[in-house]
């Protein structure tokens, strides 16, 4: 089938490849090691940083075949790519914006081949504590475009990962989002703090350690903050309570568990009432599984998942910039 469109998805570690049909549909896709800071090396790097030949060399790994068989497909991109690090900057939309807004913002920087790529911007959230977000707008925006507009009213899409992101849409509209780095601090608790000293690898998910950690944190010990629940990952095991093993899993249980409460906590105080809104989750599987089961102890009954949010996040916005035209029904 002929293609219509090259997306990409553009991280720090890694670089996903989309190539893209007629109506949207994923004809190939691939995923290389090659994200903005693991670029190739290109033989004379500038000043020790790959610099564009880096970008250039990558893009072709990604795609280049695609683009000599499909001549003038377009092409876009988000992420951090369009990040100061990245191949050329796509400077913040402000909150709340759309997909009109961001795709009238598209930057583009020309390959060395002559295609044009597309770089989606990111969002910027200007308050005391500012926020911000790369890759995870284009995300919502296909979670949006699967859902009937009466569902757009008022949604809370959640994003779990190193930065878990948050995100309040209001009529359609990215409103509000907040920021959990609660993968990143469970890396390196495990990695460089005295609570991974004892943990040990397990045979699988241990479903009875996070829930118990999910359950500490939502207890009255938890309320404290996660700085007065933490010492009992490694104290747990100490007494003989939590095995090796159960220790990660319990881990993982306390910071989703606090993560979840804090989450649950504001949004009762933003919608000034108890009862929580509907929750559509967008990630990797395994790591969705585990918040799901944690949302349902922390309030939240109307949760689902969605599937292949950022192709169709970067379709939407394809069409949304004149890049491609939505075909006609025959």
């Amino acid at each position: 089938m002929q293609a219509k469109l090259i997306a990409l998805d553009w991280g720090t570690s890694s670089l996903r490849a989309y190539k893209l049909g007629a109506g949207g549909e994923v004809l190939e896709q691939r995923s290389l090691p090659l994200g903005v800071m693991q670029l190739p090396q290109a033989p004379h790097p500038v000043n020790g940083h790959p610099g564009s030949d880096g970008f250039e060399l990558a893009f072709e790994q990604a795609c280049g075949d695609w683009l000599n068989s499909h001549h003038d497909v377009p092409v876009i991109a988000c992420g951090m790519v369009g990040s100061a690090q990245g191949w050329r900057e796509a400077p913040y939309c402000e909150t709340p914006t759309d997909a009109t807004r961001l795709a009238s913002t598209l930057q583009r920087v020309r390959s060395k081949r002559g295609i044009d790529v597309h770089i989606v911007p990111g969002v910027i959230q200007r308050s005391p504590l500012p926020n911000v977000m790369r890759g995870e707008e284009t995300q919502v925006l296909g979670v949006l475009h699967a859902l009937p507009p009466q569902a757009q009213a008022e949604l809370l899409i959640g994003l779990p990962g190193s930065h878990s992101k948050w995100v309040q849409v209001v009529n359609g509209r990215i409103a509000h989002f907040d920021t959990f780095m609660t993968g990143e601090v469970f890396a390196v608790l495990s990695q460089h703090s005295i609570l991974g000293r004892t943990q040990q690898p397990g045979s699988g998910f241990d479903g009875q350690a996070f829930d118990r950690g999910v359950q500490v944190a939502l207890s009255v010990h938890g309320e404290s903050g996660v700085l007065s629940t933490l010492f009992s990952a490694r104290s747990l095991g100490l007494t003989g309570e939590l095995s090796g093993a159960a220790q990660v899993d319990y881990l993982s249980g306390l910071l989703i568990g606090h993560e979840l409460a804090a989450l649950a906590h504001v949004q009762r105080q933003r919608r000034g009432d108890a009862q929580l809104p509907a929750l559509v989750l967008v990630g990797n599987a395994e790591l969705c599984s585990r918040y799901r089961r944690a949302l349902g102890a922390c309030g939240f009954t109307q949760v689902s998942l969605a599937e292949q949010a950022t192709e169709q996040g970067l379709w939407q916005l394809a069409m949304a910039a004149g890049l491609i035209t939505c075909p006609l029904p025959r």
